[in-house]
């Protein structure tokens, strides 16, 4: 039932590695249950590395493409997830009534940043995007009110 499926969105600083990578796991793993986007507070681009190693997992995110959470202003979520600190800080107001969830990811570029071995770079896209795909695995369950904490 596709009419049925959970709307989120995950949302980072640029919409360049993370909230990509978790925009293509949730459709590669949960497509059936959920209806995924990404965006950023800004678009850096979306990063080349990011796109390597999903595309060594089996999932390819090499259509995608860096958008502001403007271009996404007509769809009504039912969860917005920060997948960084400074997203969940500049999170902007969406319509209707969308929950948000602080999901936060460690930033590959930054740990990336100084290794002189390519592989050892991109061991740190890898580790964050098992992290991403056990996040998503989770999902919709982790990301529903529960009875105690309902809104």
């Amino acid at each position: 039932m596709k009419a049925d499926r959970l709307k989120i969105l995950f949302l980072c600083t640029g919409n360049s590695c993370r909230s990509q990578m978790a925009e293509g796991w949730a459709r590669q793993l949960r497509g059936d249950i959920l209806e995924a986007w990404s965006a950023g507070i800004e678009t850096h681009g979306l990063n080349p590395h990011a796109v390597a190693v999903m595309r060594e997992a089996g999932v390819d995110i090499s259509t995608h493409h860096s958008k502001l959470t403007d271009e996404l202003a007509g769809v009504r979520f039912d969860v917005v997830v920060t997948v960084c600190d400074n997203a969940a800080e500049s999170c902007p107001v969406f319509p209707g009534n969308a929950r948000t969830v602080h999901a936060p990811f460690p930033d590959p570029p930054a740990l990336a940043r100084g290794e002189t071995d390519p592989e050892a770079a991109l061991d740190h896209y890898r580790r964050v995007r098992d992290l991403i795909r056990d996040f998503v695995l989770t999902l919709p369950e982790s990301v529903q009110p529960t009875r105690e904490g309902a809104r």
